[in-house]
């Protein structure tokens, strides 16, 4: 039986929501933060980390991992699972948005993508079907459709062909899943029409023809202004099955979780988080601040006090701010251990607030304190 999602409560003041669905490797409520695990890793962290900062479900990436460790170092282990020793629920992005970003000499037509990897140069075509049977390989929970991105800004003309031809690799890729997916694992099939409107709906309801167990918004979070994101989000989410989860990809800031879930959006993934927490930014209750400033030098407080994450709860900004300055590595995982809690902890307080009915207050709440200093 493929994923089953309930609402469990609705906003009567927005279109916010909770849920919940179950996968073959557990349960996941909604709204939710997956941490991106590319390379199947979440960059610093081991999966105890993650579980610790209260995170349900993590991304991993099929351009990725087909190109390295290859489908012929994970398929023995049964899946990524096993190999990188995560008990939780995964989901995988099917490569588009990466050979979009990354790869050399791509070439698009109707059989696929061909492009020579960022890596060692060598050519390949990923196909719809080529992409499907690799996230089954990875043993997927949840598996997304090849989609074709494209650049913002883009002209009409380039983005209804490529809404087009994502539409027909969805088609192949549900008839590959259909066949091949062990019952448990949903497939997505992703939006795509640039940043207009009426071509947004035009492939929100040609998916939804299709009667996909979730859908997903591709092509965000790509340059554009974040009231065009939200604009597109205002468009396509109305149009996508109330009882279907809503997935919001490569997005993003806290601002953005906040003010895309009030539009009735419950799943994002971003590298933000643990990004930033690489470069020494912290997310906090009251905003972000850089841990390198010459402020923190003798600081003994924690990055912020209302946190109850691991690295707040033992270090303080003091001893972060010199793990960081002078590169040590331990300032990578304190640092992205509190801005993986800060975000699974975001989306537990709009869980909460709209469980009460409250999301407005909430969000007027999170607005109010960000504009006080988080240093």
């Amino acid at each position: 039986m493929t994923l089953q999602f309930q609402i469990s409560a609705q906003s009567t003041e927005t279109p916010a929501r909770c849920g919940s669905f179950e996968t073959a490797h557990g349960g996941v409520k909604t709204p939710v933060f997956m941490p991106v695990g590319t390379l199947g890793t979440v960059k610093a962290l081991t999966p105890e980390d993650l579980l610790q900062a209260g995170a349900q479900i993590i991304l991993g990436n099929t351009y990725h991992l087909y190109l390295r460790p290859g489908c012929d170092v994970i398929a023995p282990f049964g899946g990524l699972h096993r190999f990188m020793h995560w008990p939780g629920p995964i989901l995988t992005d099917s490569g588009g948005f990466q050979i979009f970003s990354l790869a050399k000499l791509l070439k698009m037509s109707e059989d696929g993508a061909t492009f020579q990897s960022h890596i060692d140069g060598s050519r390949h075509l990923l196909t719809p079907e080529k992409s499907i049977e690799i996230q089954i390989t990875l043993d997927s929970d949840i598996i997304m459709c090849l989609d074709q991105c494209i650049a913002y800004p883009a002209v009409r003309e380039d983005a209804l062909a490529a809404l087009e031809l994502t539409t027909r690799w969805a088609q192949r890729c549900h008839a590959t899943w259909k066949t091949k997916a062990r019952p448990e694992a949903a497939l997505f099939g992703i939006i795509q029409g640039g940043m207009f409107p009426d071509l947004r709906q035009q492939s929100a309801e040609a998916l939804v023809d299709m009667d996909f167990p979730g859908y997903a918004l591709g092509g965000l979070s790509v340059g554009e202004p974040t009231e065009l994101m939200l604009e597109i989000a205002d468009t396509a989410l109305p149009r996508l099955p109330s009882d279907r989860p809503r997935y919001i990809m490569g997005v993003g800031t806290p601002e953005n979780l906040v003010e895309l879930v009030a539009r009735g959006a419950d799943m994002f993934d971003c590298v933000l988080p643990t990004r930033n927490a690489r470069n020494g930014q912290f997310f906090t209750s009251r905003g972000t601040f850089n841990i390198s400033n010459a402020r923190f030098r003798q600081d003994q407080d924690p990055v912020d006090p209302d946190c109850a994450c691991y690295t707040c709860h033992n270090y303080s900004r003091a001893y972060l701010r010199h793990l960081y300055t002078a590169r040590e590595l331990l300032a990578y995982r304190l640092n992205s251990i509190h801005n993986i809690h800060y975000y699974t902890q975001l989306m537990a307080q709009m869980r909460q607030a709209i469980a009460e009915d409250r999301f407005n207050a909430f969000r007027r709440t999170f607005y109010a304190m960000r504009a006080s200093d988080a240093g």
